[in-house]
C-alpha cells in the first residue's frame, strides 16, 4: 500500500488486520506527491510483483494514484494496480468517520477492497 496523508494511518491499521489474516502486506508512506520518491516506489513495486495499491483521501483524479500509475507505466513495472481514493464528484459534508465509510476510505473499507483484489 502506497499512501499519503491521513491514509497512511488507515493503511497501517489495515495492514495489521490483513497480516493477522495471513496477507503479506507492506505500507510505504509518501509525504509528498511532487517530488515523488520514484526510486523507492519502483523498488517496492518490483518487490511486490503482485498488487500495488495507492491510498489517499483526495480525488482519484490527479493525485498520488495517477502519479504512481504513470511512474509504473513509464518504467515497465506491471503489477496489478488499484487505487483507493475519493470519487471524482461533488461529495457530501458531514462527520469524517461517516464520510470515510461512505466513500470507501475507512480502515475496514481498505481491508475489504484489498482482500477482494487479491
Amino acid at each position: 500500500i502506497i499512501s499519503t496523508g491521513l491514509m497512511t494511518m488507515r493503511s497501517l491499521d489495515a495492514a495489521k488486520t490483513l497480516q493477522a489474516d495471513g496477507v503479506d502486506v507492506a505500507v510505504l508512506h509518501v509525504p509528498t506527491i511532487k517530488p515523488l520518491d520514484e526510486h523507492t516506489i519502483l523498488a517496492e513495486a518490483r518487490q511486490s510483483g503482485r498488487l500495488v495499491v495507492t491510498a489517499e483521501n483526495s480525488s482519484i483524479i490527479g493525485g498520488l494514484g495517477e502519479a504512481v500509475a504513470g511512474l509504473l507505466l513509464r518504467n515497465g513495472v506491471t503489477p496489478t494496480f488499484r487505487q483507493i481514493a475519493l470519487p471524482d464528484a461533488f461529495l457530501d459534508a458531514g462527520a469524517l468517520p461517516t464520510l470515510h465509510d461512505r466513500y470507501g476510505i475507512s480502515t475496514q473499507a481498505v481491508c475489504a477492497q484489498i482482500k477482494a483484489w487479491l
